[in-house]
């Protein structure tokens, strides 16, 4: 019989903070690149992925709430320890239980559970990131099963995962591939299917995990090819949403451990006779990263109730996006006010803050660059205000299900007009204001089972300043740009 998760939760919260701090530590590993192997094997032998196997696996079950209270306790510590299992659950464990065919799945799965093994995910290739749909590694039918062929980069565990799932185009022969995509996984155990490191980046942060350049040229058999359910990118789309649903997990101990080290450092610091913390301006400041905590929160509980491997999520692209794009923006801000609120301590890259930084950086553009999501959810609202034929924005989000309920606590910002075509500045504008307002209303969901109304109402404080300053930036935006031949007549020197 399994313990209960909370008593799981709690000894892996322990044994790390015993590990990072009592018989390693944590700012001293951080500096180097990768973790020592015995490290490793201590915070595997906690089994902290069997959270993301079914129970008929001998997992825990897969439950989206555990999922993500793993993903917290880890950034609590270390964010680039909570993105290693991050990896592994939201692009490895969780695709192979929903997509795999069963052959296959339990001596993974066993693998997991008992060898300590790790997985991660291969879409993005050196001349097709974001353009994902345009990739060239390719597969071919084979006597054995699938060839597969073509370079990818930038993956999580480069080198270090013992398990893959490949995105690959069919070969369609003259060179052309075929428009969907299709996924598999491939054992690096077994020498016909191991993928070749050609060198390793050096990262500029999350230095416990390897990226690089891989070389793919192997065979695998025919139940090692994910089982789609409709077409290969609606599969894709499945996958990378439920992936995005999954950064406020990793959001939520990264965001309260900068508000815990930023309150913490400003009640013991005295300035002039007085704590740090008397001052209005470190008020404000604490107070924002304790918004982005409030918001945070919302996101994990929407997420543990939407996301789980029974849901297809392909068509869940708005909630995908806002979440993704707006926690990593309260992650990369929450580091940057702590680092000011330390002074120079803070801008130390042994100092959790100061590492902070660097670490949450990547985060806004890995998984679709924050730009891109914002103009994709402001496109989504804007097709649907046609369909409706209501030009006035506040009106329709009034009337938006996502966010109706705190849509109204903004009605005179928000009344105003979308009649024309948007230069796409300002799209990325108007999508930060729709991330916002649908997360803000986790918040006032969660409000009605007991969470803290005084957090709720110093939320909506902070979401209707940034909605004020953001709309200056829409109704007034600046045109400018930049100038290529820009040298001549240019140089400062010249006009004493």
């Amino acid at each position: 019989m399994k313990e209960g998760f909370e008593i799981f939760l709690r000894k892996f919260e322990d044994r790390i903070h015993e590990l990072f701090h009592h018989e390693s530590d944590i700012n001293e590993l951080s500096i180097n690149r990768g973790l020592p192997q015995d490290v490793w094997d201590k915070i595997m032998e906690l089994k902290p992925l069997s959270v993301a196997i079914p129970e008929n696996f001998g997992g825990r079950g897969a439950k989206v709430s555990e999922c993500l209270s793993i993903l917290a306790a880890a950034s609590y510590e270390s964010l680039p320890l909570s993105l290693t299992f991050g990896i592994n659950i939201a692009l490895f464990l969780e695709p192979l239980a929903r997509y795999g065919h069963s052959d296959v799945q339990q001596p993974i799965f066993d693998r997991f559970l008992h060898h300590k093994a790790m997985g991660g995910l291969m879409i993005t290739e050196p001349d097709f990131g974001s353009d994902a749909l345009n990739m060239r590694t390719q597969y071919e039918e084979s006597e054995a099963g699938y060839k597969l062929k073509g370079q990818k980069h930038w993956q999580g565990l480069t080198g270090m995962a013992d398990f893959w799932i490949i995105a690959a185009r069919k070969d369609a022969g003259k060179g052309d591939l075929a428009r969907d995509v299709e996924f598999f996984v491939t054992d690096n155990s077994r020498p016909e299917q191991q993928i070749q490191v050609e060198h390793y980046f050096n990262n500029l942060g999350l230095y416990m995990i390897p990226y690089g350049m891989n070389t793919i040229d192997l065979e695998v058999p025919a139940n090692q090819k994910l089982l789609q359910k409709s077409t290969g990118i609606k599969m894709m789309l499945d996958i990378l949403h439920r992936s995005r649903l999954q950064f406020p997990g990793m959001g939520m101990g990264f965001i309260k451990r900068m508000l815990d080290e930023a309150l913490s450092h400003c009640t013991n610091r005295k300035v002039g006779g007085q704590q740090l913390l008397a001052l209005d301006s470190v008020q404000y400041q604490i107070s924002r990263i304790q918004s982005s905590y409030s918001l945070c929160s919302g996101m994990c509980a929407r997420s543990s109730s939407m996301s789980g491997i029974d849901q297809d999520l392909a068509t869940a692209g708005l909630e995908a996006n806002s979440m993704k794009a707006l926690v990593t923006d309260l992650m990369q801000e929450a580091a940057q006010i702590c680092v000011q609120l330390s002074g120079s301590s803070g801008y130390k890259i042994d100092h959790v803050a100061g590492r902070g930084i660097v670490d949450s950086r990547p985060f806004q553009i890995f998984e679709g660059s924050n730009e891109m999501l914002y103009t994709q959810i402001a496109e989504m609202v804007i097709k649907q205000m046609k369909k409706s034929r209501e030009t006035n924005f506040g009106q329709y989000l009034q009337g938006f299900e996502r966010c109706d309920r705190v849509a109204v606590l903004f009605k005179p910002v928000l009344d105003f007009q979308i009649t024309e075509s948007l230069v796409q500045r300002q799209m990325v504008v108007l999508g930060k204001i729709i991330a916002r307002l649908v997360c803000l209303q986790y918040v006032g969901d969660m409000t009605d089972k007991g969470f803290r109304t005084d957090l709720y109402d110093n939320c909506v404080k902070h979401i209707e300043m940034d909605i004020k300053k953001l709309l200056s930036d829409f109704l007034n935006y600046n045109d400018a740009k930049p100038i290529v031949e820009y040298e001549e007549q240019s140089n400062w020197i010249d006009f004493i």
